[in-house]
């Protein structure tokens, strides 16, 4: 089991961000719960984010032309490209050079991020592949905004045959409507409570 947690970024997060997500803040204690179980079984954490060049030459084209037009957002190097402090286990900062290759940045042992170019994390990234070589076959989703990158995340995830568990109050965003159609593609919907019982 893996725990995956997506964009619960500082300019995604925090109050009044470029791009802020609301609700996002107020799961963060639930993640960090979900955080402290998998550091204390020694189980996979994986952090997901995206990073924006302020050129906009990564940028998705819903958000290119804002990109172009100046709006910064999670910009490698800045802070607000960082995870919330949270969540981290210490106080490193992101190799964004390493992560902007492709590479995976080890941050703790068994906890490593990894940038996602698109709303998928599994697209044009080593996700699958450091996910089999751990042995992984099920993962649980938290994090920000599930209409775009957890939901995309979450049907890739279905699309290589990983068990889905989904956090439901761990992730902002999601609505009884969402956590339906994850039922009908054989997600385990379950509460941050009943989850850490079962763990």
């Amino acid at each position: 089991m893996a725990l995956i947690t997506i964009d619960v970024q500082n300019d995604f997060t925090l109050k009044n961000a470029p791009l802020e997500i609301k609700g996002t803040l107020e799961i963060v204690p639930k993640i960090v719960t979900l955080l402290n179980k998998f550091r204390e079984k020694q189980k996979p954490i994986i952090h997901v984010i995206r990073l924006y060049k302020e050129d906009g030459t990564n940028a998705e084209l819903c958000r290119k032309k804002m990109i172009e037009e100046g709006k910064k957002a999670a910009v490698p190097g800045s802070e607000g490209s960082e995870l919330v402090k949270e969540l981290k286990p210490n106080p490193n900062k992101l190799n964004f050079e390493k992560l902007l290759k492709g590479e995976l940045q080890e941050i703790s042992k068994n906890e490593h991020i990894i940038y996602k170019q698109r709303w998928g994390a599994f697209y044009n990234t080593k996700l699958e592949e450091t996910l089999r070589n751990k042995g992984v076959t099920t993962l649980v989703f938290a994090g920000c905004n599930f209409p775009n990158c957890p939901r995309t995340s979450i049907y890739e995830a279905s699309e290589r045959d990983f068990k889905i568990i989904v956090i439901k109050d761990a992730i902002s965003g999601i609505y009884d409507k969402d956590m339906a159609e994850l039922e009908n593609i054989g997600c385990e919907i379950i509460s941050l409570e009943d989850f850490m019982k079962k763990v």
